[in-house]
């Protein structure tokens, strides 16, 4: 019954965590097409609902029963022997603290600006350099490649290596791909018409 319990608690855990991500990813994309200041703002603190509501408390459940599963039913560190639940391990702890060392810290950074921003009237030329910031558009971008492969991990529990290697390469390049492509897409700096007013 306790690991029934636990096991439920991480399903809901992923699926408030994908939930987040995807309203992040959404929220994000959204805020790139705008070009109206209100509507941006707006769009950002969508951003920050959705990972304080739904991203960290889904990353917090999943931390709390994953690490409770672990020592309880698997052994506690013999998990290291395990390719698919190490791999599970390796990518979340990596996921947990890149989002709140990264990511999360250039959203809260981006909605201050942003205020700051309404304040004066009109997109400032700072926020605009931190709109176009590829390092934390990078890991935002790596964020539900990164939680796809650790739910496949835990559906085909392979008993190698292979799938994590070659899942992470794939996550990377799908990430890489897209810090490319999306910006490029819905362009910012230059070609913001406020550009034209900070000069």
């Amino acid at each position: 019954m306790t690991y029934d319990l636990l096991k439920f608690g991480h399903i809901l855990g992923a699926i408030l965590m994908g939930a987040g991500l995807v309203g992040v990813w959404m929220a994000d994309l959204r805020s790139r097409q705008l070009r109206d200041l209100r509507q941006f703002a707006e769009a950002v603190r969508n951003i920050a609902v959705f990972y304080d509501g739904l991203v960290v408390p889904g990353a917090l459940l999943l931390l709390a029963s994953g690490t409770w599963m672990i020592v309880a039913f698997y052994g506690g560190s013999a998990f290291l022997e395990i390719p698919w639940l190490a791999g599970m391990v390796v990518l979340f702890l990596a996921e947990f603290i890149e989002g709140n060392t990264v990511t999360r810290l250039y959203f809260m950074r981006l909605r201050r600006m942003t205020i700051r921003a309404l304040a004066e009237g009109d997109f400032t030329r700072e926020l605009q350099e931190e709109r176009g910031k590829l390092v934390p558009s990078f890991t935002h971008f790596l964020d539900l490649p990164a939680l796809t492969l650790i739910i496949a991990l835990g559906a085909l529990k392979p008993d190698s290596w292979t799938l994590f290697a070659a899942g992470s390469a794939v996550a990377v390049a799908t990430a890489g791909a897209l810090t490319y492509w999306i910006p490029r897409l819905y362009p910012w700096g230059n070609e913001h018409p406020a550009s034209e007013s900070c000069d």
